[in-house]
């Protein structure tokens, strides 16, 4: 069984406390024997840019994981067919909503993929969807008359409300529910586009701030967050200097590929010299996207069920789940 080739150990847990923390030999150990891992053509497709997921990061990892949150589904089906039959109302299906959350370039995307993958794989192969927040970011013309396009990933700049609306409607079994398209070539939603969802079995919400706590209103009530509808939530965590050094590599890389498109929105940084692209990357994280990972991202990391913490190759090297 290989391991991570720069693995950071697995901090020690108060025995009392709220999570157990394993090592990823440990955490691998936990699956049982399955035949339907991925093949290397779909792995391919679904890691992200700059990011070396494999065939042992995929079965030491995420099948653990995956096995998890079917453990979570079947207790949290038996308990909503209970708590219908106790109540006398007629049991429906709702979707089980899974919560990806963490950094801009930490992995989070190929992390919610994978899941997908998985899950949709598992006995009786349910429908699993994936959305991601980005769709309900304000357009860039309102964030721009708010001030806020520097901003932009910050909780603040998201249309929260209507994200809220989204989820409780998805939770509560609605038949059908729309989200707004957000095109990463524009950086912008894309106006009269909607994605559809009609009651999946399994909905992943994957996003920067998805396990942010509901904000208090001004009559000093607190109010309903996204995560408060979560059944299970992973956190892909990472120390920040190495998050920092993956985002300007996956920055040079897609300056030689997707920048290129002279339709994209980021065409501009190809057509820059590569020191003075280099440095305007940096500018950005270390205004925009650092500052929101240390303000607003990185301390829900506690609220999620799992969390995975990845070593400076990128690869998990353990993983850490709330138990209480």
């Amino acid at each position: 069984m290989s391991s991570p080739a720069a693995d950071v150990p697995a901090p020690e847990d108060d025995p009392f406390g709220p999570y157990v923390t394993l090592d990823r030999g440990h955490w691998s150990t936990l699956a049982e024997a399955r035949h339907d891992f991925l093949e290397a053509e779909t792995i391919a497709r679904l890691r992200g840019v700059n990011e070396p997921m494999d065939f042992d990061e995929v079965s030491e990892v995420y099948l653990p994981l995956t096995e998890l949150i079917q453990l979570y589904m079947d207790r949290t089906g038996e308990l909503s067919r209970d708590f219908h039959r106790f109540l006398g109302l007629n049991s429906h299906r709702t979707p089980f909503l899974i919560g990806v959350a963490g950094s801009v370039a930490v992995g989070k995307s190929t992390t919610s993929r994978l899941l997908k993958e998985l899950l949709s794989r598992a006995p009786g192969h349910p429908q699993v969807d994936l959305v991601t927040t980005d769709g309900f970011l304000l357009p860039n013309a309102t964030l721009q008359k708010l001030g806020l396009l520097d901003r932009k990933g910050f909780p603040e700049s998201y249309d929260r409300r209507r994200l809220l609306r989204f989820v409780m409607d998805v939770k509560s079994g609605k038949p059908e529910v729309t989200a707004p398209v957000y095109s990463h070539l524009a950086y912008d939603i894309v106006p009269d586009e909607q994605i559809v969802v009609r009651q999946p079995d399994i909905l992943i919400i994957e996003g920067l701030n998805v396990l942010q706590p509901a904000r208090r209103r001004s009559n000093g009530m607190a109010g309903l967050a996204v995560s408060d509808f979560f059944d299970f939530s992973v956190y892909v965590d990472a120390d920040d200097d190495d998050v920092r050094t993956w985002y300007l590599n996956r920055f040079r890389l897609l300056r030689q590929t997707a920048f290129r498109d002279p339709r994209s929105y980021f065409a501009q940084f190809a057509a820059m010299d590569e020191a003075d692209a280099i440095d305007l990357a940096g500018q950005i994280w270390d205004t925009i996207n650092g500052p929101n990972l240390l303000m607003n991202i990185l301390p829900t990391r506690g609220r999620a069920t799992a969390i995975l913490r990845k070593a400076a190759d990128h690869k998990v090297s353990w993983v850490r789940i709330r138990r209480i």
